[in-house]
């Protein structure tokens, strides 16, 4: 198995989300703050996407 690197906007997406779910546990974000864990699975998920998928 091969693994890739991100490409610069998957990472930029990924950090977005995780930024948002990070300051939203601090900070009330109004649809963020109820979905927080779902923001930071889909940055892990896009990432970890990312990397097993070429072109990505």
């Amino acid at each position: 198995m091969r693994l890739n690197a991100p490409s610069k906007f998957s990472w930029l997406i990924a950090l977005i989300l995780g930024v948002l779910s990070l300051v939203s546990y601090f900070v009330a974000i109004p649809f963020v703050s109820l979905n927080l864990y779902w923001f930071m699975g889909a940055g892990w998920l896009l990432l970890i996407l990312a990397t097993f998928l070429k072109g990505l």
